[in-house]
């Protein structure tokens, strides 16, 4: 096992340097490491050849000047961080990954996972346009098969149904756990701060233990249920705010915690990492377990499918759920397709009397002053 550090490994902060040592040491005993992207990712069937499933750095501008170097710069921050940090060697999680999994999203990931195959292993999952047409769910159950044979060509194993179904446990332990630590924010006042909600689903990705998160997880929803039964939390006046829209792992601080700096509290996260997509569990009794697998994670319901009706009508019921005061729709520049469909969810939300405020933004600082003063006169207005 190949477990060599990166030329540059010298230069890197403390913190860094540790990050790549735990890993380098989990390479070394001999783990497999799979780099993914998007939560169209088939995790269980990572989880069933016995690898760990690690989300990759992508949520910061840090590495964005190396990228630009090979990319253009008016593309989304997220493909361009991903492909920074890969090209200089900066993420133990992307540099030390036997295999990276990408996923046909957006046009512009689709041609960046060309470049870094020039770097690192790489196997794209093209999805269909839409999951409406049944040869629509019927190819992406092929990807998905494909997806699980190179994994065993790849690590000279077999999957089994009764690995698969285990890892669906597994994984849909931690979903129900997500859930439960999502909802402790019904209370009013919220018990937990907004950022730290956010902040524990961005440490999921990094983890290598599906059930030492699990519990982990458990353990913090518990700490929040008991503070809310205690009538514990943020301030009773702050605002209810829901954060919709792309992915916010790279804007915990520029958005979320100014939120909270300004009178908000982060009560509810409907992006693709939050409770939208963990509410969907895979059917762990289905006969046939790969198509279970398969049909959870075409139900997604991300701006990329056409159409996409479900977003808009999950998005209203979590307002109401959640008795947020105000929508906050993250927009990172470039992603066309949140974009667009920002119109939509400013019509659905403004028609059930909920103020909404959409945010276009990447990952640099240079807004971040005009950004507060936004988000500033948004809450006091609430």
């Amino acid at each position: 096992m190949d477990a060599r550090l990166p030329k540059t490994y010298e230069e890197f902060n403390e913190a860094r340097k540790a990050s790549f040592m735990k890993v380098k040491e989990y390479k070394e005993a001999g783990g497999r490491l799979v780099g993914f992207l998007c939560s169209y990712t088939p995790l269980e069937i990572i989880d069933a050849a016995g690898a760990a499933a690690v989300g990759l750095c992508g949520t910061s501008d840090e590495t964005i000047s190396a990228a630009e170097s090979m990319l253009p710069a008016n593309l989304c921050p997220l493909i361009k961080s991903t492909y920074g940090f890969a090209y200089s060697q900066k993420c133990p999680f992307t540099y030390f990954s036997d295999l990276i999994v990408g996923e046909t999203t957006c046009d512009g990931k689709k041609k960046m996972y060309e470049l870094l195959a020039d770097l690192k292993p790489v196997h794209v999952l093209h999805l269909p346009q839409g999951s409406s047409r049944p040869h629509e769910a019927e190819g992406w159950y092929q990807e998905v098969r494909f997806f699980k044979e190179e994994l065993e060509r790849r690590f000279g194993i077999t999957i089994t149904d009764d690995d698969l179904r285990a890892a669906v446990r597994r994984r849909n332990r931690l979903r129900r756990a997500l859930i439960s630590l999502y909802e402790v924010q019904m209370a009013t006042p919220a018990p937990m701060p907004g950022v730290e909600l956010m902040s524990t689903l961005m440490a999921g990705t990094f983890s290598f233990d599906v059930t030492e998160f699990t519990g982990k997880v458990e353990a913090l929803a518990a700490k929040y249920a008991a503070k809310a039964q205690a009538g514990e939390g943020v301030s009773p006046n702050a605002k209810r705010i829901m954060l919709t829209g792309c992915p916010s792992g790279g804007l915990i601080n520029k958005v979320g915690r100014v939120i909270e700096e300004n009178g908000g509290s982060i009560v509810c996260l409907d992006d693709c990492g939050g409770e939208r997509t963990n509410r969907m569990l895979v059917d762990e009794d289905a006969d046939d377990i790969l198509r279970a697998i398969a049909d959870r994670y075409l139900a997604i319901n991300c701006s990329v499918m056409t159409p996409n009706e479900g977003r808009f009508e999950n998005s209203l019921a979590m307002a109401k759920k959640y008795q947020v005061d105000g929508v906050v729709d993250c927009i990172l520049q470039a992603c066309h397709t949140f974009n667009i469909e920002a119109t939509r969810m400013q019509q659905v939300v403004e028609a059930a009397g909920i103020p909404y405020m959409k945010l276009e933004t990447d990952y640099s600082a240079g807004d971040t002053g005009q950004l507060e003063t936004r988000l500033a006169a948004f809450i006091e207005m609430l």
